[in-house]
């Protein structure tokens, strides 16, 4: 059975493009609802228009509160009832409680690197500063932390030959494009179960 999924991406997309790439070469059984961006110059927006896949944006400057940002933004996830919202390259932090009460173990995002080693937005750069050998990608569920909630799958990646934190985003970067539409197929079938 089709997952409905709605995405939230802020920048390029190109987790958002491998997703629904996926989902056309029947390698993830999902379908996605919408787009959802909260920068108006997203690349991601450009995709969605290709494919075919409604898109709507929200600037935080247009309200008065981050709660409020969410609150409006939500309600536009909710007019579509997905059982699930990936965030894929969304760089906001979620801060209204009204959102996890109700969407509860029904948020998902993927962050590029071993947690709870190196959460934030900098996480390629402090693994390759830091001079670590392997890093890697995590998907978890979202939670009022940052980049804390549990996670529900983790791979390791050999670093050891990148020679910037360019290098380090892009080889992790590729693997993401695998793992994340794989783990979205696994829950539309029950193999992994959010909770």
């Amino acid at each position: 059975m089709e997952l409905p999924i709605v995405i939230l991406a802020s920048g390029r997309g190109s987790n958002f493009e491998a997703i629904a790439n996926a989902i056309k070469e029947k390698r993830c059984d999902a379908k996605i609802l919408a787009l959802i961006s909260d920068n108006p110059g997203a690349k991601a927006l450009e995709i969605a228009k290709k494919q075919e896949i409604p898109s709507h944006v929200f600037e935080r400057k247009n309200f008065s509160s981050s709660e409020e940002f969410d609150d409006a933004l939500f309600s536009a996830v909710e007019e579509y009832s997905p059982q699930l919202i990936v965030l894929a390259g969304y760089m906001r932090i979620i801060r209204s409680k009204k959102v996890f009460e109700k969407y509860k173990n029904k948020i998902i995002n993927i962050h590029p690197s071993l947690l709870p080693k190196y959460p934030g937005a900098h996480a390629q750069k402090d693994a390759f500063d830091a001079g670590e050998k392997e890093s890697g990608l995590t998907i978890h569920i979202v939670d009022e932390s940052l980049d804390g909630g549990p996670i529900i799958y983790q791979e390791k990646i050999n670093i050891s030959d990148c020679k910037s934190a360019a290098g380090v985003s892009e080889k992790i970067l590729k693997r993401e494009h695998m793992a994340y539409p794989a783990v979205i197929d696994k829950i539309s079938k029950g193999i992994i179960k959010l909770e």
